[in-house]
């Protein structure tokens, strides 16, 4: 049993520990289930033992009971032979047979119950590391998120000093400067490059289009009968008209009172 002592007492132990003390916890991890299958075959082979020194005692044991069998037909037969010297003597070797078997029974009986105590170890055994397989797989997944994190950690703190964030503002107010130059270069080039005429007349035309904006809005409002009758006088002929009535009173009063009547 101190075989299956030791297995118990690998498989109990804590794998995390082990993976945080091991330079390399995935390296060790499989080296410990090649240890338990080592262990698993030595533990088959000693099981396997103990199946073998059990069918041996049952056979020894059988072969006791019919030895002791046939010394009792022995005794039979030398007693109707009318040899009861005989007959003793093969009692008595019936009798040792008999004993003989009747211990070794006992024996294998025992054997018997420690070897399927054995087996059932055995096939604890074997779960305990078919499961071990199964938690080696996550511990290593385990491991190697742990890893990448502290990587990704690691990176943020070098991310996090101060002097890049500030070299990273430098640029960006370098960046943002050589935009406000280019800016200001071409407003200059703007306005002191190119044909000073052309640009007049391209406000003279930009002035036009303003007043033919007026033009339609006028008469929008004049079709949704927003202005009075006849429509808004323009303002150049009402001026107009206020000039001939001023002259037509002048040259009234220049008239005779006499050519007045007339």
């Amino acid at each position: 049993m101190g075989l299956f002592d030791r297995l118990s007492t690998l498989l109990k132990s804590n794998i995390n520990d082990l993976i945080s003390s091991a330079e390399n916890p995935e390296k060790m991890l499989n080296q410990i289930i090649v240890d338990m299958r080592s262990q698993l075959v030595k533990a088959k082979q000693q099981v396997a033992t103990a199946i073998a020194d059990e069918k041996r005692l049952h056979d020894q044991a059988d072969l006791e009971f019919k030895s002791s069998e046939d010394w009792e037909k022995r005794a039979v037969l030398a007693v109707r032979e009318g040899r009861d010297d005989l007959a003793k003597q093969a009692l008595v070797r019936q009798s040792e047979h008999l004993q003989h078997g009747t211990v070794l029974q006992q024996t294998w009986e025992s054997h018997r119950l420690e070897t399927d105590k054995l087996k059932n170890s055995l096939r604890d055994l074997n779960d305990k590391i078919e499961e071990a397989k199964r938690k080696k797989n996550l511990l290593i997944a385990r491991q190697r998120r742990a890893q990448a994190q502290k990587r990704i950690a690691e990176t943020m703190s070098a991310l996090s000093e101060k002097s890049a964030f500030e070299a990273f503002a430098r640029m960006e107010e370098r960046i943002e400067q050589s935009e406000r130059q280019i800016k200001a270069s071409t407003e200059i080039d703007e306005e002191f490059s190119g044909d000073r005429l052309a640009k007049d007349f391209k406000q003279l035309e930009t002035s036009a289009t303003s007043a033919n904006a007026d033009s339609q809005l006028l008469a929008l409002k004049e079709k949704m009968g927003l202005l009075g009758a006849g429509g808004a006088p323009d303002s150049r002929r009402l001026g107009a008209g206020q000039n001939e009535e001023i002259v037509h009173s002048a040259e009234v009063e220049d008239i005779p009172d006499d050519k007045k009547s007339a």
